[in-house]
This record gives C-alpha cells, sequence and structure tokens, in this order.
C-alpha cells in the first residue's frame, strides 16, 4: 500500500503542476482586461442590435447567428459553400452554422442547390427582401449615432482594420496556446450537467 501511494506521488511530481502563489499581471495585462471587457459588451450589445434590427422588420424568431448566416449567404449575391460562410464568419464550429442554415431554408430564406457533391446556398427573394429592410433599418437608426463617433475619432474603416488585426492576433495566441498544452494524458472535459 505504501509502495502504491509512493510511486503515485512520483508519478505526478513529473506532472506540470498548476502555479500556484500570486501572480501579478503586467501593466499591457490589465489594460488588456480592459479592452476585453469592452470587447465582451460590444459583442453582447451587437448581437442584441442585430436581433432588434431584425424584429423591427418585423421578422421575429430568429437568433443573431441565424441573422448573420442570412447576411453572410446574401452578401453580393453569390452562393456559398458551408466552409465559405464559416471561413467568413470566423467560425470554427460548422455544426452551429449549418444548424443556423437548417432554420434558415425552413424558413423560406435561403436556399439549397446540390452540385455534384457540393451544397450552394443562396438567399430566397424573400430573404434579399429581409436583409433589404435590415440595411433600412440600420441606416435610419444606427448610423446616424455611429457618424458622430466616427467624425470625433476619424476614419470607422481605420476602427475596422484594428479590429480584424485583433482577431486575427487572439487566433494565433489560440494556436500557440493549443501547440504548447500538453497533450497526454489528456483530461477529462468540465462537468457541466448535474
Amino acid at each position: 500500500m505504501a509502495r502504491a501511494a509512493n510511486q503515485g506521488s512520483r508519478r505526478h511530481a513529473g506532472a506540470k503542476q498548476p502555479a500556484t502563489g500570486h501572480f501579478a499581471p503586467s501593466e499591457v495585462s490589465r489594460q488588456l482586461s480592459a479592452l476585453e471587457f469592452a470587447i465582451i459588451n460590444l459583442m453582447y450589445g451587437y448581437q442584441r442590435w442585430v436581433e432588434l434590427c431584425m424584429e423591427a422588420i418585423p421578422l421575429r424568431g430568429l437568433a443573431a447567428l441565424d441573422i448573420l448566416v442570412l447576411h453572410a449567404v446574401n452578401h453580393r449575391a453569390r452562393r456559398r459553400r458551408l466552409a465559405e460562410i464559416c471561413m467568413v464568419l470566423n467560425i470554427g464550429d460548422s455544426h452551429l452554422v449549418s444548424f443556423a442554415l437548417k432554420k434558415l431554408i425552413a424558413a423560406e430564406l435561403v436556399v439549397v442547390e446540390q452540385h455534384g457533391r457540393e451544397r450552394l446556398y443562396a438567399s430566397t427573394p424573400a430573404g434579399d427582401a429581409a436583409c433589404l429592410a435590415y440595411r433600412k433599418v440600420r441606416e435610419r437608426h444606427l448610423v446616424p449615432g455611429l457618424a458622430v463617433v466616427s467624425e470625433s475619432r476619424g476614419n470607422l474603416a481605420r476602427e475596422a482594420v484594428f479590429l480584424r488585426t485583433l482577431s486575427g492576433i487572439y487566433d494565433q495566441a489560440g494556436r500557440l496556446a493549443m501547440a504548447e498544452s500538453p497533450h497526454e494524458p489528456t483530461p477529462p472535459p468540465v462537468r457541466t450537467k448535474r
């Protein structure tokens, strides 16, 4: 019994243990936390705006992701593959986009065309009309407020470049973190069900 306990403690001694003690974040890290909190607020505020804008058309019952997928399909009136929609929206889980597409097809806002082994998605006339009505509501209610911000801060296109750059930095940091993480033994996933 003592030998087994000894072997167990030796086995765990070689494994990486979580760092304990006080962690003092750098000044940049503290500023980054403030930026990330602002991004979280922006993210959920944007999702709420997308849903409320679509309800103002009125077209109710779609989640923010469904609406964003509809706009990605409708953009430039091109037929798009699932992988292209995922890439445009920077969504790694294609099942989320696939489920949104099924909802949009059921709502007759998107149609799917089979071309050999490929499935191409396009917006229907009802989907086109919904996107156009969305743009009109956006122009009427969102653009004037952003015009004020744009005049005081500079061009919104610069802000868009900054956010895209930030997205790329987070993607790269995620890949580096994944490459650094230990692969064996794989810990069990966090338990979320009772």
